[in-house]
């Protein structure tokens, strides 16, 4: 924001900033808000897309809350050092880097986070993290709050090379 390592060094030991990870500080006063953990790993790994349980707590589709922040970063990325903040993170390559992706903000910080659509089709990719019942859950809420549509999912699926695990499911609650 601009404030010298000086003045914000003054700022943290009268009280009025507080220093939150390495390189993040935050007004002492502030209230953190539902995102304020997701925002701090977006503002340190900027090249991050929230994925998997998080990405479905921002699109509401799950009655989960996740105990840390789910990432995706690409293949060959060096993975990131966060030890004071809760991050998993997992791997994207090729398509499925690029598509169905989406830009945010949470708490003013500029995000990256995968379409309601993708993060299904991830779930069901990353089944043994998240688990089967989760992803399950997830397909149906999106198809019955109309988050989602079937033809979205399955062109998901279908990039992401997911098709053998989505469309035998989809295809029982389409009908």
């Amino acid at each position: 924001m601009g404030v010298d390592s000086r003045t914000l060094r003054r700022l943290v030991d009268d009280g009025s900033v507080e220093r939150v990870a390495r390189g993040l500080y935050r007004v002492a006063e502030a209230e953190p808000t539902e995102h304020y953990t997701l925002a701090a790993v977006c503002a340190r790994v900027p090249g991050a897309i929230v994925c998997l349980l998080s990405a479905l707590s921002v699109h509401e589709l799950t009655t989960q809350l996740p105990w840390q922040e789910w990432i995706a970063i690409p293949h060959k990325a060096r993975t990131p050092r966060l030890p004071e903040l809760p991050v998993k993170v997992v791997r994207f390559s090729g398509a499925s880097l690029r598509y169905g992706i989406q830009n945010a903000v949470f708490e003013g910080v500029p995000a990256r986070i995968t379409s309601p659509a993708r993060t299904i089709v991830d779930c069901f990719r990353f089944r043994r993290l998240v688990g089967r019942d989760v992803a399950l859950e997830a397909l149906r809420d999106a198809l019955r709050e109309r988050k989602a549509s079937s033809d979205e999912i399955w062109r998901a699926a279908e990039v992401c090379r997911a098709r053998s695990l989505v469309g035998p499911v989809l295809e029982v609650l389409s009908a």
